[in-house]
């Protein structure tokens, strides 16, 4: 009797006072211990000392001490705001995304309401609502806009040109030299023509297109032209052509097996997090209804304390637990916010829109193939992979058609087209003697017609080996991919076989955790009459209790961890469609013989 009272001195839940009563009466046959009972009161001291003084350094409480101690301390608003109940199922005008340039608005950000949505729900709209699916979906038609754009290579261009204009200048003309030495006859001397002079005599005169030294003419010309016609242009011999053309065609398969596979990846995301919230949800009520049985076994406690039946430590321990499980509780009610809030944003839904999930939980069930039909089935036609060997498809036409530069190429070209021109010519000025006047015509017309047919051939010779350096640098790597293709099949395997084993483990443990918590059920039921009765200990009571709140746990954690693993393993092998433009359905279960990837 007396080792245990200096055993609970020591870990001080006797009081100091009461000790050396208790510690009076010395053993049978054993001497009076009184200076070693004196050494445990120093020490018990002493430590109680160090125990006040470590106290004095903690910060000191925000608020007065409690003084109901079934009372339970009142919840962060937001905390609350974040955790209402749904008001109902989600609309059709809550489901559709905001533009992807906006900024939500402060009203936005301030949350109208939370709206319940089923699984299948949350798939639909996260697969029509998803930015980075969207951005994906462009990158498709982006691709096939690429092919579209190759494929013309094989047609000849046909342009069309037209360029007209004015044009004016100030010019002059001035003779050097006579023009009566050319030997062109009378109208070209000084003296070549008779002019009929006064009483009938005839005067030589000029010819009219002679021209004395000095003689000069200036005019100002002014010219508007129009000139148009078609030009063709088609290769005959093009060796990049049909490379180009193949590789266009493997990065449209690329950006197909991509999108095919973000389907997948999303398709998870959502899943694992709608699964997620259903474990906060029910986290919550299990804290909330373990808070709730605190309260109650902490009045039994009270209630025995005022009739003596147990001592002040149960009710001081009861305390602190309680105060544990309402802080388990707020930590459920933030991580249950936190979900809803990582589901809204897989969901892309409108910042106001809070979502909340609708369906039960409920087990899948065991996945309907074995270890090797899942592995083999998931390598058959699997996106992921898809995706690599067309982009090595792509970079090794690549490197053809980059090669094919060092290649000569045929071209044939044909143009035809006409041209009209008028010219004036204004604002004459003669000058010694004036000159040139067969050219000046005031207003003339030019007009025409022109056409040309050829082939055009070019070799490139020499370029210091920069085609060659390029194409070799295609050919790495496309023989990179094939590495790259190699950890993607090992990662494929792994993900698989680890899901695959976990849930096997987390079907056999939700068997287990069913039978724990039946166990434990009924074991708290019998220590809390037990308890009540005066037939067992606080805590014992207590130690029970934990046990089946974690039994509780283990078993939502064996659920959820079944239906997550499902979901893993589903990823895998569940067959998306390629085209952007094809309705997807949301598939929840794969049955014993998966069907063929589209």
């Amino acid at each position: 009797m007396r080792n245990r009272v200096l055993a609970l001195l020591w870990v001080g839940l006797i009081p100091a006072q009461l000790a050396p009563a208790a510690l009076a009466a010395p053993l049978p046959g054993q001497p009076r211990p009184t200076q070693s009972t004196e050494l445990i009161q120093r020490s018990w001291q002493r430590l109680d000392a160090e125990l006040r003084a470590l106290d004095q350094l903690l910060p000191g409480e925000p608020e007065p001490p409690v003084g109901d101690v079934l009372s339970t301390p009142e919840l962060p608003a937001n905390l609350i705001r974040a955790n209402q109940p749904a008001s109902g199922p989600i609309q059709p005008a809550d489901t559709v995304a905001g533009p992807p340039l906006d900024l939500p608005t402060p009203q936005q950000l301030q949350a109208s309401g939370v709206a319940s949505l089923s699984l299948e729900q949350a798939l639909a709209i996260a697969f029509a609502n998803s930015a980075t699916l969207q951005a994906q979906r462009e990158q498709v038609a982006a691709a096939l806009a690429s092919l579209q754009a190759a494929m013309g290579s094989y047609w000849p261009t046909i342009s069309a040109f037209a360029n007209g204009g004015y044009e004016g200048a100030r010019s002059t003309t001035t003779s050097n030299k006579p023009n009566d030495n050319l030997g062109f006859g009378p109208t070209f001397s000084p003296n070549g023509v008779l002019t009929p002079g006064p009483g009938g005599t005839a005067i030589p005169t000029a010819g009219p297109f002679y021209v004395p030294n000095g003689g000069s003419v200036a005019a100002t010309a002014g010219e508007w032209g129009v000139e148009g016609g078609l030009q063709l242009n088609y290769a005959l011999l093009d060796f990049a052509r049909t490379p180009s053309v193949r590789a266009a065609r493997a990065s449209l398969e690329q950006q197909r097996n991509t999108y095919a596979n973000q389907l997948r990846s999303l398709q998870l995301q959502v899943s694992e997090a709608y699964y997620q919230l259903q474990e906060d949800e029910q986290l919550v009520r299990v804290y909330d209804a373990n808070l709730r049985n605190d309260l109650v076994i902490l009045q039994d406690t009270l209630d025995l304390k005022q009739a003596g039946l147990v001592p002040r430590l149960d009710v001081l321990r009861r305390r602190a637990i309680q105060a544990a499980d309402e802080e388990t509780l707020i930590q459920s009610l933030a991580d249950r916010a936190v979900a809803r809030r990582q589901l809204a944003l897989l969901l892309n839904l409108p910042p106001q829109v809070t979502p909340n999930a609708s369906d039960p939980i409920v087990v899948q069930p065991r996945w309907p193939l074995d270890l090797e039909a899942s592995l083999l089935a998931a390598y058959r036609g699997n996106p992921e992979l898809e995706a690599i060997l067309a982009t090595r498809t792509a970079l090794a036409q690549q490197s053809q058609a980059t090669a094919a530069g060092l290649l000569p190429k045929l071209s044939l070209f044909a143009s035809g087209g006409g041209s009209s021109s008028q010219t004036s010519l204004t604002n004459f000025d003669l000058g010694g003697g004036g000159c040139c006047g067969s050219t000046a015509l005031p207003l003339s017309t030019t007009s025409g017609w022109d056409w040309s047919v050829g082939l055009t051939f070019t070799w490139l010779l020499f370029d210091a080996g920069n085609t060659a350096g390029q194409a070799r640098a295609l050919t790495k790597q496309a023989a990179a991919t094939a590495q790259q293709y190699a950890a993607s099949r090992n990662d494929i395997r792994l993900r698989i076989e680890q899901a695959f084993f976990n849930h096997e483990a987390s079907l056999a443990k939700l068997s287990s955790a069913r039978r724990g918590v039946a166990a434990a059920l009924e074991a708290f039921r019998d220590v809390r009459l037990r308890y009540l009765t005066g037939l067992d200990s606080e805590l014992n009571l207590s130690n029970t209790q934990d046990r089946l709140i974690n039994s509780l746990v283990r078993r939502i954690n064996a659920t959820v961890n079944v239906n997550i693993t499902y979901a893993k393993l589903l990823k895998e092998l569940l067959p998306m469609p390629r085209d952007p433009n094809l309705p997807i359905q949301p598939q929840l279960q794969l049955s014993s013989s998966p069907a063929t990837q589209p």
